[in-house]
């Protein structure tokens, strides 16, 4: 296909135009809540027409979906858990870290704030954001930790309740609070890994002992 059928079909520019929407909108919805964000003030941070939006998405909750989602895959892409390697615990301590600096993100904490801070919409708005954010990793975990279990490193007979119980111990963690004051020191890497290390021991003493792990 040539450059130029790619330009009459529109889809780089649909795709490109489609990010500028998600990005625009992701920073009102932060800046301002779910409740002060409008199609027209995305329109016009987007610098484009509110019909392009609705080219691109049904209505306003739609796009609040689609730009968490989006932001969310970005800190914590697929790609991560697809490519980890190496032992169990060495499995498992990279997706942890990547996990705690992802929960430790500050655009990651606002958007939690903006959820629990909009009374009027926060059931919604909370069922929107845990099923395109916490509930897509937890499916990552669910999915590295069958790939462990069916190698028989690890014995997880549950899954998916193994993958929410090594979620709750990253968002668990003291260092989220720590952030709330002393962003600096919660982000340093050796407290990062001192934590994910401890975690990651005993997750892998509940789920087989290291002897499983070390095969």
């Amino acid at each position: 296909m040539t450059e130029k059928s790619q330009g009459r079909r529109g889809r780089p520019t649909n795709q490109a135009l489609g990010q500028t929407i998600l990005d625009a909108a992701y920073e009102l919805f932060v800046e301002l809540g779910f409740q002060a964000t409008t199609l027209d003030k995305v329109a016009q941070r987007a610098k484009i027409s509110k019909l392009s939006i609705y080219r691109h998405f049904e209505d306003k909750e739609a796009l609040f979906s689609a730009a968490i989602a989006a932001r969310c895959h970005q800190f914590a892409p697929q790609a991560l858990f697809e490519g980890v390697d190496g032992s169990a615990e060495e499995q498992l301590m990279t997706v942890g870290a990547s996990l705690l600096r992802t929960l430790l993100n500050p655009e990651v904490r606002s958007v939690e704030a903006m959820v629990m801070a909009d009374k009027t919409n926060q059931k919604s708005l909370s069922k929107r954001y845990y099923d395109v954010g916490p509930a897509h990793i937890i499916a990552q975990i669910e999915a590295l930790l069958r790939q462990l279990h069916a190698k028989a490193v690890l014995n997880v007979p549950d899954p998916l309740q193994s993958a929410r119980l090594f979620g709750a111990l990253f968002k668990g963690s003291d260092l989220l609070i720590t952030a709330r004051f002393d962003q600096a020191r919660a982000e340093d890497d050796n407290e990062i890994e001192s934590y994910c290390r401890s975690a990651v021991a005993m997750f892998i003493a509940a789920h087989g002992g290291n002897d499983h792990a070390a095969g």
